[in-house]
């Protein structure tokens, strides 16, 4: 039976900072980056020794700027990676260097053990251990592959039980953890009983997947499961096949095959060079990579991100024009949405995407809504002025030239466009917005004369009529607004996309 370890998943919040730990510090290799299979918009991050050998893999999934999580008991607790056991030492001075938190070298289950914290808050232990290298690393000091990991549980004894399912068996314990071991690796189950549960978020692992020989050893497995009345999930994430159970302290396992690797879809020389998405999301590919966050491997020149009033992102083009787009999404939305529509407007257009820091039922927003059409005053002012300070601080901090920047806004965000129109006279030159209506009960009287306006209604939209009385108030303050009717409702239509267009490049 083929046991062990075949890969282990987390979240993070920084895919810039997960992968100048993961590559940049630990030296694994990137080896495959994907749009999710479960959410394609969800980049998903593979790192590994040479080939991403099964038994060496850890992958992230990315909710960039997502809220944290919490590690608890029915989680993944902490990973362990092999390292030579003479180069401890130089790890730990490593990890001072890097400015990586770590802690003083311990001993467990007769090993030398080194913890540290990923940029997440994840646990991530190196421990000196001679396991040989399936493949080799580039960095000759990287981690040669999983050496175990940590299950945090209510139920030891269940979860222990459940664990020899896939080839664990009991070696030893230390204190209130259960080493078990396979034939490559261990896996310790942790007594957190009086501990807090688990709650998913960034900076927590998902879930841990076990080696499957094959497909029918996944076949089997769920079958036998089926039988205990088990519910489980089949997948297939195309670089192997896997089933999904939740063990009963509730930590998500997967059983996944060994085949067909990662090099099924680009060569083993170039792995991790190519961004991939879902193949039943291949019509929409092109709007993915765009959507996705973008990175720069370690040593690579990379955008530097400043600490900024509202949550944000760049996506830059491989041949930007020095036009920059900043996009303001609709009730619901979120930073990335928009840049699709974006890239269509202009391909060379650098995206700057904010996030809306109000919530209503969950879901972003840019002030918050009291009725249907009765807006928080108070609340539209003091994120407008937010706003004004994020806008000056990213020309500072970014080098943007404001006379190069089309705000781009939608419902909601297109609303507090207007808002910071009235409020912050000449913070806004230029400006598309659709589906747009006043929020402000009462607009200031400014001078706009340097403003200029696309305003692009629906004329199936039911707030269609209030877009009048936005224009008409845009044109009294002196602004240059073209405004126009297409034949679409509340949502945005081609129409939009090749009117857009035509006024961008006059």
């Amino acid at each position: 039976m083929t046991t062990g370890i075949h890969h282990v998943t987390g979240i993070t919040r920084n895919v810039q900072a997960n992968v100048d730990f993961y590559v940049g510090f630990l030296g694994l290799r990137l080896v495959k980056q994907t749009g999710g299979y479960e959410d394609a918009e969800q980049l998903h991050l593979f790192y590994g020794d040479g080939t991403g050998a099964p038994g060496s893999v850890v992958t992230f999934l990315v909710w960039e700027d997502g809220a944290p999580g919490r590690v608890g008991h029915g989680q993944v607790g902490e990973i362990a990676f092999a390292v030579s056991p003479d180069s401890i030492g130089d790890w730990m001075q490593r990890a001072i260097e890097a400015r990586v938190l770590a802690e003083r070298p311990a001993r467990e289950f007769g090993e030398t053990v080194l913890r540290l914290k990923d940029r997440d808050g994840i646990i991530v232990k190196l421990v000196g251990a001679k396991l040989p290298a399936a493949h080799p690393q580039p960095d000759p000091v990287a981690p040669t592959r999983l050496r175990a990991v940590t299950l945090f549980t209510e139920d030891p004894d269940a979860t222990a039980g459940f664990a020899t399912r896939f080839g664990y068996r009991a070696q030893a314990s230390e204190g209130r953890v259960l080493r078990m071991v396979s034939d490559s690796d261990a896996l310790d189950i942790r007594d957190t009983r009086g501990f807090v549960a688990g709650i998913p978020g960034t900076g927590v692992i998902d879930h841990v997947a076990f080696r499957a020989a094959d497909a029918d050893a996944v076949r089997e497995m769920r079958l036998s499961l089926a039988a205990r009345h088990e519910p489980t999930a089949v997948h297939d994430r195309k670089y192997f096949l896997s089933l999904y159970v939740r063990e009963p302290a509730r930590t998500l396992l997967e059983y996944a095959t060994d085949a067909p690797g990662f090099s099924v879809d680009e060569p083993s020389e170039h792995l991790g060079e190519t961004l991939f998405v879902p193949e039943s999301d291949a019509t929409r590919a092109a709007d993915l990579r765009v959507l996705l966050p973008q990175f720069a491997r370690p040593g690579a020149a990379r955008m530097l991100r400043r600490d900024l009033p509202f949550v944000h992102r760049f996506h830059v083009p491989d041949d930007p024009d020095g036009s920059v787009i900043l996009l303001l999404h609709g009730t619901g939305g979120n930073e990335a949405d928009l840049m699709p529509f974006a890239t269509r407007l202009n391909p060379r257009a650098t995206l700057l995407g904010l996030r809306g820091r109000a919530t209503e039922e969950g879901v972003a927003r840019f002030f918050r809504r009291l009725g249907p059409e009765v807006f928080d005053q108070a609340d539209i002012r003091a994120e407008a002025r937010a706003f004004d300070a994020f806008l000056r601080g990213a020309v500072r901090g970014y080098g943007l030239e404001p006379e190069r920047l089309t705000v781009l806004g939608y419902s909601n965000g297109a609303n507090f466009a207007a808002a910071v129109m009235a409020l912050y006279p000449g913070a806004i030159g230029r400006a598309v917005l659709l589906r747009a209506m006043p929020v402000l009960e009462t607009p200031p009287a400014v001078d706009l004369a340097d403003t200029e306006v696309l305003l692009l209604s629906g004329a199936e939209d039911p707030l269609a009529p209030k877009a009048g009385a936005l224009a008409r108030w845009l044109s009294d303050s002196g602004a240059n607004c073209e405004a126009r009717r297409g034949a679409a409702g509340h949502a945005i239509s081609a129409g939009d996309l090749d009117a857009a267009r035509t006024w961008l490049e006059r």
